[in-house]
């Protein structure tokens, strides 16, 4: 889906006349004024636009999407102080030109970022990765290679001690997740349409919650619509949208990720997110390679892929209650119902022990 069939017609697209008057264009690559501002497809959130300068230039702009929810600066402002952060990393990731959370200029937070040669893996693959099951394969555990470089980085070298609360972070997981969800509650059009396994699943959360592992970073949303994939080779070419980074177990950023895979035996109803599929190795082999790669004790992954399911169905049915309110496309509201209801069903497979 495009920015434009979630967001309605483009009354967010930056304005050329305010962004060339504002001072930190001259600190950014190229030269002359910022000549196209061109819609990008990308997340449900925000908005993404190619920034063209005279001399050609490319770089990309992000901002938050039309209704400007409190806390957006925050977002930005958090996003920004990582990628500054990662920089020294090896942690794949666009580099950071700009990070602005004064609304004065725009009219909203915003960042300008380097424009990265890839693209975003969702649907049909294109070229070798639809041609190649060893590319789709390759880059399937390249993926979780940066997962794993990610959970390698120690926040407090790179100035991320204060990033979040490690310390409760695994025991706060749930609680915080079931209260929104039970906030959604307010609206009955929601609660006509709600999970029946809401509860159930987050007690099970609650009762099997295993020690919490080593802290790292946790990028929060790792995703096929939050990477992408090199042209050239079987790659992964940068981790975008930052912005729900923290601090806490980095198991929940590699259950996030096989939220996405689908293995015979998952629970009908949600087609693979990328094709063709064959060719993908399976949670296991991830799990086993994540395993090697960080030295992690994966014995109660389970859970965190329970947790990852419940985390994920909430936020989903967090943007289906901003549908149902007229805050977003209600179509693409309903597909995120939909996925969260698949989501319920995995875990209630995974709590069974499937």
């Amino acid at each position: 889906m495009s920015t434009s069939e979630a967001h309605g017609p483009d009354d967010t697209k930056p304005d050329l006349d305010r962004l060339n008057a504002w001072p930190g264009l001259a600190g950014l690559p190229g030269d002359g004024p910022v000549t196209a501002l061109e819609p990008l497809t990308g997340g449900a959130q925000n908005l993404l636009f190619t920034l063209r300068r005279a001399d050609g230039t490319e770089l990309v702009l992000r901002r938050p999407g039309r209704h400007l929810r409190a806390g957006a600066s925050d977002a930005f402002r958090r996003e920004g102080r990582v990628l500054g952060a990662l920089a020294a990393t090896d942690v794949p990731h666009p580099h950071l030109y700009a990070g602005v959370q004064d609304e004065s200029v725009l009219g909203a937070p915003f960042s300008v970022l380097e424009k990265i040669d890839g693209f975003m893996p969702r649907g049909q693959l294109p070229g070798r990765y639809a041609e190649d099951p060893e590319w789709r394969r390759a880059v399937a555990f390249a993926f979780v290679d940066g997962a794993a470089r990610l959970a390698a980085v120690d926040p407090g070298a790179h100035d991320l001690a204060d990033l979040g609360r490690p310390e409760g972070w695994l025991e706060r997981q749930t609680p915080k997740y079931l209260k929104m969800l039970h906030g959604y509650r307010a609206d009955p059009a929601y609660l006509e349409s709600e999970s029946p396994h809401v509860d159930t699943v987050a007690d099970w959360l609650v009762a099997h919650a295993p020690k919490q592992g080593a802290t790292g970073i946790v990028h929060g949303d790792l995703q096929f619509a939050n990477v992408m994939f090199a042209h050239d080779a079987p790659r992964l070419a940068a981790v975008v949208d930052w912005e729900m980074a923290s601090l806490g177990d980095p198991l929940l950023d590699l259950a996030w990720i096989l939220t996405a895979w689908r293995e015979p035996g998952d629970p009908p109803g949600s087609d693979p997110q990328l094709q063709p599929w064959d060719g993908m190795p399976s949670r296991a082999e991830l799990v086993a390679y994540y395993a090697e790669r960080t030295g992690r004790d994966v014995s109660a992954f389970r859970w965190y892929q329970v947790l990852a399911c419940f985390r994920l169905a909430a936020l989903l049915e967090g943007s289906h209650s901003r549908a149902l309110a007229g805050k977003l496309n209600r179509r693409m509201g309903d597909a995120f119902h939909a996925y969260a209801g698949w989501l319920w069903e995995k875990a209630r497979m995974e709590m069974a022990g499937g």
